[in-house]
């Protein structure tokens, strides 16, 4: 079955306790037959191991900057040019950050700074770092640039307090996904 263009997400993970839901974010996305590639951060492979992702997605995990590709390309590149979205789900304030200054130190900022598809940006920390004057001027920064958000809902925080930075719904991320593409 050939796939229809633009229904490629590239899926970035980043280090946030809400990683688990990135695994039914794929799962659903294979469900409404996009075709998935997961970039994990370094930090996101100390909470889940990218074997689940690959096993999810039934692609490659694209995991560092200067890893061995298996064709010559630059894999960073290469992804941002087939991406028909870029989804970061869970979002962490610091790759927020980097997204914001330009900062392409890894494989998943270096796709962001080179696709030209839309990028979806699914916050998931702390309140109290949500609500960082700097993260707030990192978000609305970006969204005057064209980025897209899905904003965090409130709920249980990771620390155990109540309070807003919970991940949005995975049926809310999936909708929003439908609606950017």
């Amino acid at each position: 079955m050939q796939r229809k263009r633009g229904r490629e997400v590239i899926l970035g993970v980043t280090a946030s306790i809400a990683i688990y839901k990135a695994c039914e974010i794929v799962r659903r996305l294979r469900k409404e037959d996009f075709r998935v590639n997961v970039v994990m951060t370094r930090e996101a492979e100390e909470l889940i191991k990218p074997v689940v992702f690959q096993s999810l997605s039934g692609n490659k995990v694209f995991r560092g900057l200067f890893s061995e590709p298996e064709a010559w390309e630059i894999e960073h590149v290469a992804l941002a040019e087939k991406a028909g979205l870029v989804l970061v789900a869970p979002a962490t304030a610091n790759i927020i950050a980097k997204a914001a200054a330009g900062i392409c130190d890894d494989l998943l900022t270096c796709v962001i700074c080179a696709t030209r598809a839309p990028v979806l940006f699914c916050p998931a920390m702390n309140e109290q770092m949500y609500l960082n004057k700097i993260t707030q001027g990192n978000i609305k920064e970006l969204k005057e640039l064209g980025y897209k958000f899905v904003e965090p809902r409130k709920g249980k925080l990771a620390c155990g307090k109540e309070g807003i930075g919970c991940l949005a719904e995975v049926e809310t991320i999936i909708k929003e996904v439908k609606k950017v593409l």
